[in-house]
């Protein structure tokens, strides 16, 4: 890994902040189209609160969903598990039922966002592509994956991510050698290149700078945004809030005056556009708190990056712990998988009488020769480590349950859980590490944590679980 600059040489002599508070978001988008967050993996709430998250994308649960109060609501896709052509039909599925959903409502309104991850990983450019194609097109794709608190900072075009140390390119990070979806390129223009394999060329992209959003403001920006036609793609700058929320009136302006855009984003722009202000994390007497649960939790750890497996040091050397591992080797063989499966769900489920159970996958990553078999390999073991949880929970609901990992946390909401419908009630920790309050099925009213496998401190998994333990089940 390169060398981390430091942030003084990256963040010095940037122009003055504009302020612009969620307040003025909100009132300029009253009224205004709902902002509908199709997301690659679960951990995209984890800057907003009190927000509607679906699972399933089902008429009726959209319908359900375009009734509640709010500006904005996601639609779990978990694309990011999924090969390209399966996550194409996906992005189609969603945006034609949610045609027929609005329809239904009386003609609700909505632009679309795809919630991608902070660090570039994931299906771009095909997603926003299938988007535009089912909306009939589009002028522009706005290019925003800035997630302020988790340093994931874009200055002049590049990307770069807070480390010890500084701020280094994400090109030069762990995340952009992902087996799946690895990359070169932290310039945002020439990483639009790289992953449109040459079709839109980095001269081609429109930078929107911190100067146009805090010199130029919201109607300078809005003139940017409208230059964009026939699907062209724009990058944004972002260090603070209020760069997104400048560009949130833009955006607002340049759409009233007919720009038809897609956005493709990580977490905080989500919060800035739909005119939500920050708030601090929950706390124990906000909890929800399942009745008729076990005294303890559960932690299922499917995250390989080394950050995760860190802070699974951290919370072991707390203590309180009961710790049963999937052997990935295991998992591999059919003749031995379900007994494996069914042994660590009994003891783990045992275990919540006296401990919160934690069930992860050995630490050391199979990889196969190519990105599609390395993909595979990943969806066996996540389904397999979903399906211990599913038998752990049929078996003594725990007080909670923590997914660490984007895609673990997403196939244990849908299949180990059974979640259709749930709130997005805060994060645990300042900025990061959504709460979901299910609404109904084997889990409803469980606090579930959705923990992405690269954020927060070497401390933070421990943090959360210490949170999570103050707030004794009913």
């Amino acid at each position: 890994m390169p060398h981390p600059t430091p942030e003084q040489d990256v963040l010095g002599g940037l122009p003055p902040v504009r302020p612009i508070s969620a307040a003025q978001v909100a009132d300029r988008i009253a009224g205004g189209p709902r902002l509908v967050v199709l997301d690659d993996d679960p951990t995209g709430t984890q800057t907003v609160a009190d927000v509607p998250v679906l699972t399933s994308w089902a008429v009726d649960d959209l319908r359900w969903a375009l009734r509640q109060p709010g500006t904005a609501f996601f639609v779990l896709t978990n694309t990011r598990s999924l090969g390209p052509a399966d996550a194409a039909e996906r992005n189609r599925q969603v945006v034609r039922a949610l045609r027929a959903a609005a329809e239904a409502e009386g003609g609700v309104r909505y632009v679309l966002a795809s919630r991608g991850d902070s660090t570039l990983r994931g299906h771009f450019p095909l997603e926003t592509d299938v988007l535009a194609e089912e909306l009939g097109g589009a002028d522009g794709t706005i290019l925003v994956p800035a997630y302020v608190e988790a340093g994931r900072l874009t200055v002049g075009g590049t990307h770069w991510m807070r480390v010890d140390g500084g701020l280094l390119p994400v090109g030069g990070s762990e995340f952009a050698r992902d087996a799946t979806f690895g990359y070169r390129s932290s310039a945002l223009p020439d990483w639009v290149e790289e992953k449109t394999a040459g079709r839109v060329r980095a001269a081609e992209v429109l930078t929107i700078t911190l100067d146009d959003l805090r010199v130029g403001g919201p109607t300078h920006t809005a003139d940017l945004l409208r230059t964009l036609h026939d699907g062209a793609t724009a990058v944004v700058d972002a260090v603070r809030d209020d760069d997104l929320r400048v560009l949130a009136l833009a955006l607002a302006e340049a759409e009233e005056a007919g720009s038809r855009l897609l956005y493709r984003v990580g977490p905080s722009f989500v919060r800035a556009r739909a005119g939500q202000a920050g708030r601090p994390p929950l706390t124990p007497d906000t909890l929800p708190r399942p009745a008729g649960a076990a005294p303890h939790g559960l932690i299922a750890i499917g995250s390989h990056v080394s950050l995760t497996t860190r802070q699974l040091a951290r919370l072991r050397q707390r203590g309180g712990i009961a710790e049963f591992e999937l052997e990935v080797g295991t998992l591999l063989d059919a003749e031995r998988r379900d007994t494996h499966v069914a042994d660590v769900a009994a003891a783990a489920a045992a275990a919540l009488e006296h401990a919160d159970a934690v069930i992860h996958t050995s630490r050391t990553l199979v990889t196969a020769v190519d990105a599609d078999a390395s993909l595979d390999i990943a969806r066996r073991v996540s389904a397999a480590l979903v399906e211990t949880v599913r038998q752990v929970n049929a078996a003594r609901r725990p007080a909670f349950v923590v997914a660490k990992g984007g895609i673990t946390s997403s196939d244990i909401a849908t299949e180990g859980l059974g979640i259709d419908r749930a709130w997005a009630r805060g994060t645990l920790l300042p900025g990061i590490v959504s709460l979901w309050q299910p609404v109904a099925g084997p889990a409803a009213n469980t606090p579930y944590v959705v923990f992405a496998g690269n954020v927060g401190t070497d401390d933070a998994l421990a943090d959360a679980v210490d949170l999570l333990r103050s707030a004794a089940p009913c």
